[in-house]
């Protein structure tokens, strides 16, 4: 299976993913928000039933006379207004209606003169339809009064309600319609972003695997040939040989120190590689790591300067910025020519204390400057061999200054070599 296949099914399984968990979001939502509103209807019409059989249960004969419900426009009632909805049902044990004129003659032959009282259940609301078309809540309860009438049954019609929740319900389905379809847009956007991330990794390493490979043979494939031709000469004194020694040395040498730079960079990659703080004076820091450096360059007539204004502390890690210091003076030094200078400075600049490497050499092209902090970014790749680069430096250098919360960027150093300023917080 190839790169593009695993890529892609890989974002598809992001979308499905995501597509299920909106779409569970959503379905979720809507059921909640149906049950609520539905709820809500019906218990205000429950509460009016059941407030209207409390009252009923409650009144005497004289206050509340058979066949019809309280009346709530005497002043020595505090009542709330009974709604003009609820039709009160007076049954006898025949389970015949005794209150026809009350409820209309009218209402009463289209509607209830088929109609059935069923004894079960009392005192539980239940829905119920009249001519298999109009729906009510009711509640029936025994009477317990020496009236004419065994049975009160209370209805309120629903229909209303009924017909709100068919219309929200029509408006959730095309809702969750056009859900649907945002989760399937959202689902792929966010798949496709959540894959460049992943997609830059694996190009990133795909890269790094390529070129630590081709670093890592070169001297390998060195010491390989030149052991093989000392084997075929055995007899061959140290002397004779003392060439193909030194190289093969040379080549382990700079196997060793991309080994090491390679486990640097995957210890940061994998943030297995903690900082241990300490407080230190920049300029004292500065100036001892400087010093050997100093001789180095006048051993290849070369002049390096210091200048150190920073007079400040930092809490930083001292290992690593000693680490950074050295790549960028060796650098400094290998593209630096006789007689040409390298500076060193630092000051402060606000609440940033910055450290300036810069030299007189050869310089890097404008178009190179963003990636000149790549990993086994080279410039000049012959050049940087023949020196003993292996593109790594300036990348640890890099992860260095960010794992400090600092900025380090390239300057041009007046049309001739460059600057290394790095800035990092007090």
């Amino acid at each position: 299976m190839n790169k593009k296949k695993i890529l892609s099914k890989q974002q598809l399984s992001f979308m499905l993913l995501n597509f299920v968990a909106f779409t569970a979001i959503f379905a979720i939502f809507g059921v909640i928000i149906f049950s609520l509103v539905q709820s809500t209807l019906y218990k205000k019409v429950d509460e009016e039933l059941l407030f209207l059989k409390k009252m009923m249960i409650e009144e005497n004969d004289s206050q509340f006379p058979p066949g019809s419900p309280p009346d709530r426009d005497k002043p020595d009632r505090n009542l709330p207004p009974l709604n003009p909805r609820i039709i009160v049902l007076h049954w006898n044990s025949e389970g015949e209606i005794v209150n026809q004129e009350q409820i209309g003659t009218q209402f009463y032959q289209n509607y209830l003169k088929d109609a059935d009282f069923s004894f079960e259940p009392l005192d539980e609301i239940t829905s119920m339809k009249i001519n298999d078309q109009y729906t009510f809540r009711s509640l029936s309860f025994k009477n317990e009064d020496n009236n004419d009438f065994r049975y009160t049954q209370l209805l309120i019609s629903i229909d209303a309600e009924k017909n709100l929740m068919g219309n929200f319900g029509w408006i959730l389905l095309i809702c969750s319609v056009v859900s649907i379809i945002l989760s399937i847009t959202i689902s792929y956007l966010l798949s496709k972003k959540t894959m460049k991330p992943i997609i830059k990794s694996w190009n990133r390493q795909a890269e790094f695997v390529e070129n630590a490979s081709h670093e890592l043979r070169s001297p390998l494939t060195i010491i390989q040939n030149k052991l093989e031709l000392m084997l075929t000469e055995p007899n061959k004194k140290i002397v004779d040989t003392f060439e193909s020694i030194a190289l093969s040395l040379s080549e382990t040498r700079r196997l060793s120190q991309l080994t090491s730079d390679l486990l640097t960079l995957a210890r940061a990659d994998s943030l297995e590689s903690q900082l241990n703080d300490e407080t230190f004076d920049v300029d004292e820091f500065i100036e001892s790591v400087c010093q050997p450096y100093i001789e180095f360059a006048d051993m290849q007539d070369k002049k390096l300067w210091v200048q150190l204004h920073a007079d400040t502390e930092i809490e930083a890690d001292k290992s690593r910025i000693h680490q950074l210091m050295v790549i960028l003076l060796d650098n400094a030094l290998k593209f630096t020519a006789e007689n040409e200078e390298i500076g060193v400075k630092t000051y402060l600049e606000g609440n940033k204390v910055v450290l300036e490497v810069s030299d007189t050499g050869i310089g890097i092209n404008e178009e190179n400057r963003e990636r000149i902090f790549e990993r086994f970014f080279r410039e000049d790749r012959a050049r940087s061999r023949e020196k003993g680069g292996t593109g790594l430096g300036l990348a640890i250098a890099h992860w260095i200054v960010s794992s400090h919360n600092g900025t380090i960027k390239v300057l041009d150093n007046n049309n001739k070599g460059t600057i290394f300023q790095v800035k990092l917080p007090r």
